[in-house]
C-alpha cells in the first residue's frame, strides 16, 4: 500500500532480505485480548503481521460517530497507535515497556460511516527508536484513498528494562 505511494521500508534490522518477525499475529492478538482493554472497546481487530507490514481493523459502531455522520479522529488515532505498537513488537518481540513517544496525524478525508482499516510500515528501526507511518482508509472506499495519514515514533527500553 505505501510501497505503492514510493514509500521504502526500514528493511530487516541489520541485513538485506526479509525483517524477522518476533512476534506472531496471534500472540499480538492474545496481547490485546489480555493487556489492551481499550481496543475491545474501541473495535479493534489485528488482520495480519506480515515481515513488513502490518494491518489492523476498527469494526465500526454507531457509537464512533462524531457530530456530522464520520468516525471520531480519536478512534482513527487509537487504531494508528495500536498498528504501530503491532508494527514494533512485530520487529523487537513482546517488549511492553515500548511507547509512543510521536503521533503526527494528517486527517485527509471524510471517512464514511463503516470499518476503518490501518496498514503500518517502518521507515527506521534503531535500538532505541522505531518511526513508522500509517495508512488510513475506510473499508467502503479504496485503499488508494486515504482518510488519514500518521507518522509514529516509539521508544524502545534498554535490553536490561524489557519484560
Amino acid at each position: 500500500m505505501l510501497a505503492a505511494m514510493g514509500v521504502r521500508d526500514a528493511g530487516a534490522v541489520g541485513g538485506e532480505g526479509e525483517p524477522e518477525l518476533r512476534l506472531t499475529l496471534e500472540a499480538f492478538r492474545l496481547i490485546m485480548d489480555e493487556r489492551m482493554p481499550f481496543a475491545a472497546l474501541m473495535g479493534l481487530r489485528a488482520e495480519a503481521i506480515e515481515p513488513r507490514s502490518v494491518r489492523l481493523r476498527a469494526v465500526y459502531d454507531e457509537c464512533f460517530l462524531r457530530p456530522g455522520g464520520t468516525v471520531a479522529g480519536p478512534i482513527m488515532m487509537g487504531l494508528a497507535d495500536a498498528a504501530m505498537y503491532a508494527l514494533v513488537l512485530s520487529r523487537i518481540g513482546p517488549v511492553e515497556l515500548a511507547v509512543t513517544t510521536e503521533l503526527s496525524i494528517n486527517f485527509l478525508r471524510k471517512p464514511a460511516p463503516g470499518d476503518v482499516l490501518a496498514e503500518a510500515r517502518l521507515l527506521k528501526l534503531g535500538k532505541r527508536l522505531a518511526v513508522g507511518e500509517v495508512a488510513l482508509w475506510s473499508e467502503s472506499g479504496s485503499p488508494s484513498e486515504l482518510v488519514a495519514h500518521v507518522t509514529s515514533t516509539y521508544s524502545i527500553p534498554p535490553p536490561e528494562r524489557r519484560r
